[in-house]
């Protein structure tokens, strides 16, 4: 008999985060312990996993029949999220719930949390368009 695997799945509009952790160097050269910097407001982690985005309802089934009756269940669907696995994120840490699975520290991050993306893949500076040979 196989053992199973077990997955983590987000689900809705939030974000599975590793946390940074450890301690941070100030501008003078000091060391502060992850004690020291729960007092801020945000935080920041590595994207582990998203989730599917925003439900919004399926209109396009609505051709205005009157009769419901014969109508199929409403289809999922959703409006999908600017954060991909990978990215780094800063977010409000109040909104975060922390977690523990598999031994692993996890924090799961409602996406109207999250104040900034970092993606590493961007070849063009802000504000500016890729050319296209």
């Amino acid at each position: 008999m196989s053992p199973l695997k077990k997955k983590l799945i987000v689900v809705g509009d939030r974000l599975l985060v590793r946390p940074e952790q450890g301690e941070e160097k100030t501008n003078t050269g000091l060391y502060l312990p992850a004690t020291a910097l729960s007092s801020r407001m945000a935080q920041g982690g590595w994207v582990v996993s998203v989730g599917p985005g925003i439900p919004v309802p399926d209109w396009s089934d609505d051709e205005g029949e009157p009769d419901t009756w014969d109508r199929h269940p409403p289809r999922a669907r959703f409006l999908p999220l600017q954060a991909q696995e990978g990215d780094y994120v800063l977010f409000v840490r109040k909104a975060a719930v922390e977690i523990t699975f598999e031994g692993m520290q996890y924090l799961i991050v409602p996406n109207s949390a999250v104040l900034v993306l970092v993606r590493e893949d961007w070849m063009e500076g802000p504000g500016q368009v890729a050319d296209e040979d």
